[in-house]
């Protein structure tokens, strides 16, 4: 009796183990097919930029005026960001598709296994 309860304990946690991969490796591909966009917008990154780049003094107040920044520079390096925030995206997804896979691999062999065992004290 207790080895049956047994059986079905391993069964049960590695079914659920290689469910959770599997939904995991889903989301994986989700994420590499369509990467999330990048959070900060052209505006956004401007402001930032012109803030980094002027200077204040102890009482918070701009010592020197706006530093003149060429737009076009600007939207290139920007457009380059969003480039890069994408790209780091794809290959965080393909690193958690990887470990998904691993959620599936380890589990199922020994979820067979014991799925024979089981039939065959049946």
């Amino acid at each position: 009796m207790i080895r049956v309860v047994y059986y079905y304990v391993i069964l049960f946690m590695t079914l659920m183990m290689t469910i959770g991969g599997s939904v995991a490796a889903f989301m994986a591909i989700a994420d590499i097919v369509s990467p999330s966009s990048y959070y900060q917008t052209y505006s956004e990154y401007k402001e930032m930029k012109i803030a980094n780049k002027t200077k204040y003094d102890e009482s918070g107040k701009p010592i020197s005026e706006q530093p003149k920044i060429d737009d076009d520079e600007l939207l290139a390096e920007y457009n380059t960001v969003v480039a890069q925030e994408k790209e780091r995206s794809k290959e965080m997804a393909w690193n958690t598709l990887i470990k998904s896979f691993g959620w599936i691999i380890i589990p199922l062999p020994i979820f067979i296994f014991y799925q024979r065992k089981v039939r065959r004290n049946e």
